[in-house]
C-alpha cells in the first residue's frame, strides 16, 4: 500500500514529522518497507533565468547562455531549440547528480567553452519521456527557488505492508484513522455529500437469486450525461504516479485514485456501450470476456459476472469488461459501487491468473456500508472534474448484516498486555478506531465497525487496544514464583523427549531443516498421501495443495536444491508433525532422517564410501538409545512402506503392532520423481510410540561391573541362503539368558564360492558369542554346556548346522 505525506494529510491534521509518522505505523502493525522522498533525487534543482542566449562560435546549434541562479550569474552552454533569453529554467549546478542521464555533472569545456551547469529536461530528471526542449517555467517562478517545491512535488511517498486481517488500512482514510487514535494529530471529518439525482436512471440493475445469496448481495449504480473524459487534474495524476499507477483519463484515474483513498473499488462503464440492464449473475459455460488488461479469459459457472443484455461486462470483484470501457469519446457513464464475496473473489482471480487492485481489496474485505457512499463520493470527483449530470441511484440487495459486538474485560487486557492500560484510554482507543463503546462498570460492550471483519472476539480488541498504546510501553518484569523450592518442569513429557531426539540426531552430524507441512500432490502420493481429505481449500500455492504424509518429502526437496548447488554429500533431519488424515487426532509426530552422497570427502586414506542402509540403521538404533527404547529386544520387520526399497529396508518395533522406526534404503522410482542424484538412505522415528520408563528417575541405573573374565567361542553355522542372521543370533543369545552377555555376527559367507563348498542356495554365518560369568569362573565343562545350548537353539530356529 502506497500514498503520499500530502495525501495522508488530506485525512489528518498534524504537526508530526515524517519520522515520527513513520515509526508510528511500524509501532502500529503497519510496517513501513520504503519512503520516495523526491528531494533525495530532485532536491538540488534549482530555479535559474536566462538573461542572455548567444550563439556558440563553433556550434551552430549551441547556445551560450547567461543564467541567474542562486549562486549568482553563470555560463552554461544548451543545445535545447527552446533555449533563449528571457524565459525561467531549472538550472542543475556542477556536482548535480542527474538521474534521467545516470551521471554527475561537472564543470567542463564544450567546442572551447566553458560550461557550469545544464538546464534540464523533464525526462532529465525522470518526470516524464519529455525531450524536446528544456523546462520552461511561469514568470512566478522565483530564482533560487527549490524546482520541487514551486512544482508541489515535495511530498514524500510511504510504502507500508498491510497484514490480510487489515483491508481496512488499504486505504489513506484508514491509515489516518490508526495513526489518530495514536495521538498524531487529529482525523479530519470524512462526510460523503449526497448528490440528488435530476433524473431516474434509463440502466436498471438486477441479482439473480443465487448471486444475491452471498456472491454479491449488493450492486448500485448511477448514470452521470454530458461529461468531459479528458485529462485528470494534475494534483490526481501526481498522487496516482507517486503510488505507481499511470495515469489515463479523468474517468479512470477518479476510480483508481477512490480505491486508494477509501479502500473502495469502483467500476466506470460507458453507458452508451451497454445493452439493455445490467445483470449480476454466474458466468456460463463457454463463456468468455475481453478484459480491460487486452486479454480474453474464459468463464466458468463458479465466477460472479456482471453483464448487460449482450453478455459480460465485467468479472466480480476483479476487472471490468474491455467493450463497456470509458475513452476520450466518452459522454455517457455508469458508475458501479457493489460489493463482491471475498472468498469467491479469490478463487475467481487465482483461477484466471488476474491481480488488480479491486481484487486484491474486495478478496482482504471491502467495507459494506461505505458501497452507497461509493457511488455519492464518485459523482462528486466526477462532476468536479468531468462535469455532467447525474441521475438518481439505482440498487439491487441490501447492506450484507455485519452487526456483531463482544463483551471486553478491562482488567482481562491489563493482564493479557502486561501493562496498565487505563479504563478511559481502553474506551478512547476503541472509539478512535471506530468501534461503539457501551460501559456497564464492570465490562465494556463493544461495537465492531463494517470495516473491520478481521474482529471476531474479546482477543481481536485486546490486540487492537495493544496495538496503539504500543507495545514498545512494555517493561520487564520477573515472572512470580507460585510456590517456594523448586519450580515444577513447565514441559510436558513428549516435548521434553523432542528436545532430546532433536540434540541427538545433530550430535550424530545432521543438519536440521524445517519444511513446510504442505507439499504439491504428486510428491505426497509417493508416500502415501495426496488425498482429498488432506488437501487444503486455500493453498497459498499450486505447489502446496497437500498435507504431508511424511517428513521425508521436504528433505529430498532439500536434498535435490542443494545437489542442484554442488552439494552431493547430504546429512539432514526434521522433528515434526506428519498427517495421516485430515481430522483431529490424525497427526503422527515423527523425527526423519536423509543421507545422500557419501561418508567423507575424497581422501588418500580409502574411508570414503557411499552411504547404505547399515548408516540408517546405527543412526535409528542410536536416537532410539538415547530415548530409552530397549534396543537390543526390537524385532525387525519386512514391512517397510512402499516408498523403501523392498529389499534393503525394515522395521524396527516391539512386536508387529508397535512399530518405533523405519529405515533403509528409498525406493529408486521414488529417488528418481523427487529429483535426488544416487541412491538416498533414511529413517523415520516416532517418539510417540517408545515407552516412557515405568518409574520416573532422574539418575541413571548404576553401573554394574564383572569381577570375572569374560569367555568368548565362535561358530560358524551353515544356514540356507534367505535365512536372516538376526534370528541366528537372536537364537543364540536365548540359548542362556544367565551367561550369554553379548552375540555378534562377525562374518558372512555366500555366493558361488559357498555354494561350491556348501551346496547350491547355502552359506556360512560366524558369530561370536561372549559368556560374562558372575558367580564363579566358568570350567570348560560349563563351557562346553553352554556351547551345546547355542548349537541346539540355532538349529532349532534356523536349521543350520556347525560348519566342518
Amino acid at each position: 500500500m502506497k500514498f503520499t505525506l500530502n495525501w495522508l494529510k488530506d485525512h489528518l491534521d498534524t504537526e508530526a514529522s515524517l519520522d515520527e509518522i513513520l515509526d508510528a505505523l511500524t509501532d502500529l502493525g503497519l510496517e513501513v518497507e520504503g519512503v520516495d522522498d523526491p528531494a533525495d533525487r530532485l532536491g538540488t534543482f534549482r530555479i535559474g533565468y536566462v538573461k542572455a542566449a548567444e550563439s556558440h562560435p563553433d556550434a551552430d546549434r549551441l547556445r551560450v547562455c547567461t543564467v541567474e541562479t542562486h549562486k549568482g550569474e553563470q555560463q552554461i552552454i544548451c543545445g535545447a531549440p527552446n533555449a533563449r533569453a528571457g524565459i525561467k529554467v531549472v538550472v542543475a549546478q556542477p556536482g548535480d547528480y542527474i538521474p534521467g542521464l545516470d551521471t554527475t555533472i561537472q564543470v567542463g569545456k564544450i567546442r572551447g567553452v566553458e560550461s557550469h551547469g545544464m538546464m534540464a529536461s523533464e525526462r532529465e530528471l525522470e518526470l516524464s519521456d519529455e525531450h524536446d526542449g528544456i523546462i520552461e517555467l511561469p514568470e512566478t517562478a522565483e530564482v533560487g527557488q527549490r524546482y520541487i517545491d514551486f512544482a508541489g512535488m515535495n511530498d514524500p511517498t510511504i510504502e507500508i505492508a498491510i497484514t490480510p486481517n487489515r483491508p481496512d488500512a488499504l486505504g489513506v482514510w484508514g491509515v489516518a484513522r490508526d495513526l489518530a487514535a495514536r495521538g498524531i494529530g487529529t482525523l479530519k471529518p470524512a462526510g460523503v455529500a449526497q448528490i440528488n439525482g435530476t433524473f431516474d436512471s434509463p440502466i436498471g440493475v438486477s441479482l439473480t437469486d443465487e448471486v444475491a445469496g452471498g456472491a454479491c448481495p449488493l450492486f448500485t449504480g448511477r448514470m452521470i450525461r454530458g461529461v468531459t473524459n479528458g485529462p485528470s487534474p494534475k494534483w490526481m495524476q501526481q498522487r496516482l504516479i507517486a503510488i505507481g499507477l499511470r495515469p489515463i483519463s479523468a474517468l479512470v484515474d477518479i476510480t483508481n485514485y477512490v480505491t486508494y483513498d477509501r479502500a473502495r473499488p469502483l467500476h466506470v462503464f460507458d453507458a452508451g456501450k451497454v445493452t439493455g440492464d445490467i445483470h449480476v449473475r454466474f458466468g456460463k459455460e463457454g463463456e468468455s470476456i475481453l478484459a480491460l488488461d487486452g486479454k480474453e479469459y474464459a468463464l466458468t459457472p463458479e465466477m460472479t459476472v456482471v453483464a448487460d443484455d449482450a453478455g459480460a461486462e465485467g468479472i466480480g470483484g476483479v476487472m471490468g469488461g474491455e467493450v463497456t470501457g470509458c475513452t476520450a469519446d466518452t459522454t455517457d457513464v455508469f458508475v458501479e459501487s457493489a460489493w463482491f464475496d471475498p472468498v469467491r473473489t479469490a478463487h475467481t482471480g487465482r483461477a484466471l491468473k488476474i491481480n488488480s487492485d479491486a481484487r486484491y481489496r474486495f478478496e482482504r474485505g471491502v467495507d459494506p456500508a461505505f458501497t452507497r457512499d461509493g457511488i455519492e463520493l464518485a459523482t462528486k470527483l466526477i462532476l468536479d472534474i468531468c462535469g455532467g449530470t447525474p441521475s438518481e441511484i439505482v440498487q439491487a440487495g441490501a447492506v450484507p448484516d455485519t452487526a456483531r459486538s463482544y463483551t471486553l474485560d478491562p482488567t482481562r487486557v491489563v493482564s493479557l498486555v502486561g501493562m496498565e492500560i487505563a479504563r478511559t484510554e481502553q474506551i478512547r482507543i476503541l472509539e478512535a478506531l471506530g468501534f461503539a463503546c457501551k460501559d456497564s462498570g464492570t465490562t465494556v460492550e463493544v461495537a465492531v465497525p463494517s470495516w473491520r471483519p478481521d474482529v471476531h472476539g474479546e482477543a481481536d480488541l485486546v490486540e487492537e487496544v495493544a496495538r496503539v498504546a504500543s507495545l514498545t510501553k512494555l517493561e520487564g518484569k520477573p515472572m512470580p514464583r507460585l510456590s517456594p523450592g523448586v519450580a515444577q518442569p513447565v514441559q510436558t513429557p513428549m516435548q521434553t523427549r523432542l528436545i532430546a531426539a532433536r540434540r541427538k540426531v545433530a550430535s550424530l552430524g545432521y543438519n536440521e531443516c524445517v519444511t513446510y507441512s504442505f507439499i504439491q500432490q504428486d510428491h505426497a502420493a509417493l508416500f502415501g498421501g495426496g488425498g482429498e481429505d488432506v488437501r487444503l481449500e486455500n493453498p497459498i500455492s499450486s505447489e502446496m495443495s497437500h498435507m504431508r504424509p511424511d517428513l521425508l518429502p521436504g528433505l529430498l526437496t532439500a536434498a535435490a536444491r542443494n545437489q542442484a548447488r554442488g552439494y552431493a554429500d547430504l546429512a539432514l533431519f526434521e522433528a515434526g508433525i506428519a498427517f495421516d488424515g485430515g481430522e483431529p487426532g490424525d497427526e503422527v509426530l515423527s523425527v526423519s532422517g536423509l543421507l545422500t552422497g557419501h561418508t567423507a570427502p575424497r581422501n588418500a586414506h580409502g574411508t570414503r564410501r557411499a552411504v547404505d542402509l547399515y548408516d540408517a540403521k546405527a543412526d535409528v538404533e542410536a536416537l532410539l538409545a538415547e530415548l530409552g527404547a530397549p534396543v537390543d529386544r526390537l524385532m525387525p520387520l519386512r514391512n517397510a512402506p512402499d516408498w523403501f526399497h523392498p529389499g534393503r529396508s525394515a522395521v524396527l518395533g516391539l512386536g508387529p503392532k508397535n512399530p518405533l522406526a523405519v529405515f533403509g534404503e528409498l525406493h529408486p522410482r521414488v529417488v528418481s520423481a523427487m529429483g535426488i542424484k544416487g541412491a538416498a538412505v533414511a529413517f523415520t522415528m516416532f517418539p510417540a510410540k517408545v515407552p516412557f520408563p515405568k518409574q520416573k528417575t532422574s539418575t541413571r541405573a548404576a553401573l554394574v561391573l564383572a569381577d570375572l573374565q569374560p569367555v568368548e567361542r565362535d561358530f560358524a553355522f551353515v544356514v540356507d541362503a534367505d535365512v536372516e542372521a538376526d534370528k541366528l543370533v537372536r537364537a543364540a543369545k536365548g540359548a542362556d539368558k544367565k551367561l550369554i552377555a553379548d552375540v555378534s555376527v562377525f562374518d558372512v559367507f555366500g555366493g558361488e564360492k559357498a555354494a561350491a563348498q556348501m551346496g547350491e542356495g547355502r552359506k556360512s554365518v560366524a558369530i561370536a558369542v561372549r559368556l560374562q560369568p558372575t558367580d564363579a569362573t566358568l570350567t570348560d565343562k560349563e563351557i562346553e554346556a553352554v556351547s551345546a545350548k547355542v548349537i541346539a537353539a540355532v538349529g532349532k530356529a534356523t536349521g543350520g548346522t556347525l560348519r566342518g
